[in-house]
């Protein structure tokens, strides 16, 4: 099996990261190719996730005074319009 590092469609960047040319549609040298390239995309997708999970955690709280506030003006408004529904309320006793 040949390695990646001696592999044509390997090469490394100015920073050292390699830099994968091969396309498991066109042009594999070798079947274990694509398992490697599947072992980079879960990698990417994991780190990704990683990513995302890190964010929803820094936006957690900002979203908890969201809620709580907005859960306080829909009280307020429900309270400020209760006398509208105790009046139709009293009306319907009435008849």
């Amino acid at each position: 099996m040949i390695q990646c590092k001696d592999c044509e469609l390997c090469q490394a960047g100015p920073d050292g990261k390699k830099v994968f040319k091969c396309n498991p549609f066109t042009n594999i040298k070798e079947p274990e190719c694509i398992a490697k390239l599947q072992l980079l995309r879960l990698d990417m997708l994991v780190a990704s996730y990683q990513a995302m999970l890190k964010w929803q955690a820094k936006m957690a709280p900002l979203q908890d005074k969201m809620l709580k506030f907005m859960q306080r003006e829909i009280e307020d408004m429900d309270e400020t319009d209760r006398w509208k529904i105790d009046e139709d309320e009293e009306n319907q006793e009435e008849k």
